[in-house]
């Protein structure tokens, strides 16, 4: 299943009693910080979660799927998601953190 902004919202209601809709200006903001400090090349590292980074790719030659025809795909920016030991360890089941 898919964790949504909505079931953030729900988790802080039910878990620490945060009325909806301060609940969600929470998350809301939250999510607002993290692209905002993207969109200025900034790292987000959220410790015992992971980092979340940018990183550059260059032109590269693609394939149209429809047509067959070579194309060139532009350069980009994409963000990258690098998790935590901690949580790497919790996702494999390891106990000691």
């Amino acid at each position: 299943m898919t964790l949504t902004k909505d079931h953030l919202v729900n988790s802080l209601y039910t878990n620490l009693e945060i009325p909806k809709g301060k609940a969600s200006s929470l998350v809301e903001t939250l999510l607002e910080i993290i692209k905002n400090r993207l969109e200025r090349k900034e790292d987000v590292l959220v410790s015992g979660f992971g980092k979340f980074s940018l990183k550059d790719k260059n032109d590269r030659r693609g394939r149209n799927p429809a047509t067959g025809e070579d194309i060139t795909l532009d350069a980009r920016r994409v963000v990258i998601f690098k998790c935590s030991g901690v949580l790497r360890d919790k996702v494999n089941g390891k106990s000691g953190n």
